[in-house]
């Protein structure tokens, strides 16, 4: 019995001493969330309304990291100059014009998209093709609007009057007010040559252009466009502005229509209230005949840095941002034109009279694939054509250095 006993105060002793051999249990097994840090580029005027999509973001996968998303401002129109700048320094999501993506997507910019089969599914199909490379998905469809045509003033004019820029161009200078039109950006100059068989485009190298604009053998030679162009801007009913100065006049009533997109839809909505009217580009004089005024269309598009430090969570706020909730967000808050399938087929973007004018005006529209080579030189001749060619230079001559210039290799 005593052997027992002790045997059993051994046992015990040597399971104390094991126990206190043992380190003690981890207080918790829940590992610690990642931290994200993420940054933003999108269009300033965007930035309230990307605070909120980041807002519901966070609130959405709270579980499952602390983000850190910070907006900072950048032109969606020079997005890919400051992004190849430094690519693994730029931002982690950024919003950029869909004829950018081939140059990101060669330069390693953006990867496939990797869910591209839902991505396309839920997106109109024409958005996604401006968001493709050779038939492979690498952006995110946002706005399937970006294009422009033709907001005037209905205290000023009517139905009929917005047919033509020469009758448009007749009331402003008889009211002292103005119709605007930005000469300084080639995007918009392209609606004088468009649809008079003067032609401009990409070459298949992907970089350079083709360009006929001082064609002198058709039924419509460049001169004839550069003159037309110099009618328009001799009348004081007429100014070259930019989309900011447009916008001031607008608001001061010094402006009574203007060729603009679906972005300035709200604030002229503000404006001008009930007498506020959209429409389709008019036609202009050129050659004794009337023109339909042609436009550049394309898409916004999202894209997610190939480099990014978080790149799945790149991907996932990219996807977020144009998701169709957040596009149907964009329309009521920003008047813009969504990309996804769905919200485009609503019927309050249905009956948005921005969209439907960019509608009519889709049928004059041509997607912008343009070289880079192609801004400077046509904005440089049509300033000269704004300003009234004060010093009287051969417009074949100009035409000449302007096509010399955008076709440079």
């Amino acid at each position: 019995m005593k052997k027992y006993v002790v045997l059993l105060l051994s046992l015990g002793m040597l399971l104390l001493s094991a126990c206190k051999d043992q380190a003690p249990p981890p207080e918790s097994a829940v590992p610690e969330k990642e931290t994200v840090s993420l940054t933003v580029w999108g269009a300033e005027e965007d930035e309230a309304l990307l605070q909120e999509m980041f807002a519901s973001f966070q609130s959405h996968y709270a579980g499952e990291a602390d983000f850190h998303i910070t907006f900072q401002p950048q032109s969606e129109s020079h997005c890919k100059d400051a992004l190849l700048g430094d690519l693994e320094g730029g931002a982690d999501v950024f919003a950029f014009a869909d004829d950018q993506v081939a140059a990101l997507a060669a330069a390693g910019g953006l990867n496939p998209i990797a869910d591209s089969d839902a991505i396309r599914a839920a997106n109109l199909s024409a958005a996604v093709e401006a968001a493709s490379v050779d038939g492979v998905l690498y952006a995110y469809p946002l706005t399937a609007d970006n294009g422009y045509f033709l907001y005037y003033n209905k205290a000023y004019f009517s139905q009929g009057d917005v047919l033509t820029l020469d009758r448009m161009l007749e009331i402003a200078a008889q009211s002292g007010r103005l119709v605007t039109m930005d000469w300084s950006s080639a995007w918009y100059v392209y609606a004088f040559f468009g649809n008079t068989g003067l032609e401009v485009g990409l070459n298949e190298d992907g970089l350079t252009n083709h360009c006929t604009w001082n064609g002198t053998g058709g039924a419509i030679a460049g001169v004839d466009v550069a003159q037309a162009m110099l009618d328009a801007a001799a009348s004081p009913g007429f100014a070259s502005r930019t989309d900011e100065e447009f916008l001031a006049g607008v608001r001061d009533g010094s402006v009574i229509a203007g060729v603009s997109g679906v972005w300035n839809a709200v604030a002229i909505q503000e404006a001008w209230g009930e007498n506020a009217g959209a429409a389709k580009l008019p036609t202009f004089t050129c050659k004794g005949r009337q023109i339909q005024m042609a436009s550049f269309s394309g898409c916004k598009l999202i894209g997610a840095n190939a480099y990014s430090q978080h790149p799945e969570w790149a991907a996932r706020l990219a996807e977020w941002i144009t998701s169709e909730d957040n596009q149907r967000l964009r329309f009521e808050l920003r008047g813009q034109g969504p990309a996804n399938a769905s919200a485009a087929e609503s019927p309050e973007v249905q009956a948005a009279p921005a969209i439907a004018a960019l509608l009519a005006q889709s049928e004059y529209s041509q997607l912008q694939r343009v070289g880079g080579n192609f801004w400077d030189p046509v904005a440089e001749f049509a300033g000269n054509m704004a300003r009234g060619n004060p010093s009287g230079a051969d417009l074949q001559a100009q035409l000449d250095r302007l096509v010399e210039g955008v076709t440079a290799r």
